[in-house]
């Protein structure tokens, strides 16, 4: 077993020295800035006040992913804003400490990663643990929302206390189901992890004079936007006084183009979120809303009673059971191409390392650890005696896992009855498999694939099930186990590759995962159950509501066709499902060939996965964030040094400030104070009939 302690490397003098040497042969490396600082062990980077603060910005981070999935079905990365935020508030705090005199323990960059990896494990679990997902799928709201019946073995009442164990479970199997695999990816295979780098390189020049400069900046732009944001919102509730009233109902584009939800609503949250996803997504998205919104929904409607008879607008027998399948068909053309394209590459470049590793040891003789020593550079030697000397051995892995499979494989039945504990233990046995495959993925492109496999389980438990039995909620609940463990496992792994890159312990960032982990399997039920009480429980997931979860019900049409069929779907349904999938699919694989070819039209190509959210979520989302990529490009074209720095930040503070305001807001409701003014947008006829009717009467009672 490897010392978890142990001596860290050589004196400072010696440090300095290899720098300067290394240096006159290479180019200048992240490492020589840090020679003189031997990092501290361990135990020393993994501090309580690093803790607090992890609990602290963990349920601020997961209040704000947990909101934003709920009303417009995506999950920003909020990385950078946990590397920030943790390196000011540990800052702020220890000059505070300073100017009363008190000595505090010097805030390293160590201490940075396990703080930024405490707060992430926390938040990314609003995503992974499925409270806009197939937890809130489950829920009778969203079974009425689909126009299901609420009621029998296809409901499920999300209990607090169960929920927090049944994340529990699976979230530390997630923790030692790829472990051992940690050299093999970063080390031997060399994979990029462009996430993880990333957020190296940041905590890297935070910590160096110029980079606190800078991160000064970075939280000044992020408080003004954020404030902004929160009294933009206070401003925008004064004008919502009765039902289709404020400047969310603005109809920029006309009445007519109101009634398809094609509006701009004024939302400083997903503008920001436009900010931060890229551009081809947001303006995916908005081609896809207008597509639908002035051709294929007007069509289908005049259809209404020759192909479908139901006039409810979220019954699967009415114009919802084009709109749901329709995207869901777009969602796994998308995915099957994906799946299939990361996988070929992963093999391909699999089979190429063993290639060259087979060809390396019949070509290098048998004293390669010293030969491999002087040739590998300064920061390699230093950053690879820290991640080869500690850690725990590959054993203590399994044993981990095996323990909590045979846990999970007992205890999750009991907590959903409609799944038995052979299916949990199938899914136990081949989540490593796909988790490999996954996090091997996710090295190369920076793209987890864990919801695909998660969808993968919906069919096959829910078919397997059946319906009689409770195969939705089985299918639901096998998701949660697959999309846990295979996302948590490509997680981990990025902050491996973070570790690598700051010289932190391998043990203090399986340590932070863990805090992170147990952190969000009690900030997160917490979080979501006050959002149940201010919000309103038949609220989350209402369809048309704000909180209307567009994920939840794209996994709930999942979880009902594949114990039902398609027989409750109306009239062409299929026809338009299958025409879709392969429209996505060769979408799909006409933007990799331009890729591969470098066709100047690449990055005019739609992207097929943001084309299938407005058929779940309705256009004016799109509009919202697609205004939000307008801004940044015209930010970049006037100062691009400037957007680039601060974008992201100020993305992060339009966000939570219109989040923060929802607290005031439920506090006004629980105290039944009403906004004061609507502000309505009426057509000519509506406007006469209020003039020949309500407003003598108003004159009269006066």
């Amino acid at each position: 077993m490897a010392a978890f302690a142990g001596e860290h490397l050589q004196s400072a003098e010696a440090e300095n020295e290899a720098a300067r040497q290394d240096d006159d042969d290479e180019q200048p490396s992240v490492e020589v800035a840090f020679a003189g600082q031997t990092p501290p062990p361990w135990w020393q980077q993994v501090t309580a006040r690093s803790v607090a603060a992890s609990v602290v910005l963990g349920t601020v981070l997961t209040f704000m992913s947990m909101r934003i999935g709920l009303t417009a079905g995506v999950g920003p990365a909020f990385n950078i804003v946990a590397s920030l935020l943790g390196f000011f508030v540990i800052k702020s705090w220890t000059r505070l400490l300073a100017r009363f005199g008190v000595a505090s323990q010097p805030f390293t960059r160590q201490e940075n990663v396990v703080l930024q990896t405490c707060i992430i494990s926390c938040a990314t679990l609003s995503f992974y643990g499925g409270f806009s997902t197939y937890l809130l799928a489950m829920t009778e709201t969203v079974a009425k929302s689909t126009g299901g019946t609420g009621t029998g073995r296809g409901v499920y009442e999300l209990h607090t206390g169960k929920v927090m164990a049944f994340l529990g479970l699976v979230s530390y199997a997630s923790l030692f189901c790829t472990l051992p695999l940690r050299k093999l990816m970063i080390l031997d295979y060399k994979l990029m992890y462009p996430s993880g780098s990333a957020i190296a390189g940041i905590v890297n020049s935070f910590h160096t004079p110029a980079g606190a400069a800078t991160a000064k900046l970075q939280v000044l732009a992020m408080t003004k936007a954020m404030v902004g944001s929160f009294m933009w919102a206070s401003f925008q509730w004064i004008y919502t006084g009765g039902s289709g009233c404020g400047f969310q109902d603005f109809p920029m584009f006309g009445l007519r183009a109101y009634k398809q939800k094609f509006y701009f609503d004024f939302s400083a949250s997903l503008v920001g979120v436009g900010m931060i996803c890229p551009v081809v997504v947001n303006f995916s998205m908005l081609f896809s809303s207008a597509i639908t919104s002035f051709f294929l929904w007007p069509s289908l409607q005049s259809k209404k009673g020759q192909w479908y008879t139901d006039p409810s607008p979220t019954n699967f027998r009415g114009i919802n059971g084009y709109k749901v399948p329709i995207g869901i068909a777009m969602v796994l053309g998308d995915c099957l191409f994906q799946l299939g394209s990361i996988t070929i590459r992963a093999a391909y470049h699999f089979n190429k390392n063993r290639q060259g590793q087979s060809l390396s040891s019949t070509n290098i003789p048998d004293d390669i650890n010293s030969d491999e020593k002087t040739s590998l550079s300064y920061d390699d030697r230093r950053r690879n005696k820290i991640f080869l000397d500690e850690g725990f051995p590959d054993y203590v892995a399994v044993a981990g896992y095996i323990f909590f499979s045979a846990v999970s494989a007992i205890f999750v039945p009991q907590i959903f009855p409609q799944i038995r504990y052979y299916h949990v233990a199938l899914l136990y046995a081949v989540a490593p498999i796909m988790a490999f495959c996954n996090s091997y993925a996710s090295g190369l492109c920076d793209w987890s694939l864990a919801s695909v496999y998660g969808k993968l389980a919906i069919f096959i438990v829910g078919a397997w099930v059946g319906e009689a039995a409770g195969g939705t909620i089985a299918g639901l609940a096998a998701c949660g186990v697959m999309l846990m463990i295979i996302g948590n496992a490509a997680e981990l792994m990025h902050d491996f590759k973070t570790g690598y890159l700051t010289l932190t312990s391998p043990v203090s960032m399986f340590i932070s995962q863990a805090i992170g982990t147990s952190i969000g399997c009690l900030i997160n039920p917490l979080v979501f159950l006050c959002l149940e009480k201010f919000v309103g429980k038949e609220h989350l997931g209402e369809a048309g509501s704000v909180f209307s979860a567009p994920l939840a019900t794209a996994y709930r049409g999942l979880a009902v066709l594949s114990v039902k069929g398609t027989k409750i779907l109306p009239k062409h349904s299929m026809m338009f499902c299958i025409a879709f999938f392969f429209g996505a699919f060769f979408l799909d694989c006409l933007a990799a060939i331009a890729k591969a070819k470098k066709w100047k039209v690449t990055s005019y190509i739609p992207n097929a996965m943001a084309m299938a959210i407005p058929f779940l979520i309705g256009p004016n989302i799109a509009i919202d964030m697609a205004m939000g990529s307008l801004l940044l490009v015209i930010w970049k074209k006037t100062n691009k040094k400037s957007a680039n720095m601060l974008s992201v930040v100020v993305a992060s503070g339009l966000i939570c400030g219109d989040g923060l305001f929802a607290l005031p807001s439920a506090l006004l409701s629980i105290f039944q104070i009403e906004p004061p003014i609507c502000m309505k947008f009426l057509s000519n006829y509506q406007t006469e009939e209020m003039q020949d009717h309500f407003i003598p009467k108003l004159a009269t009672s006066s």
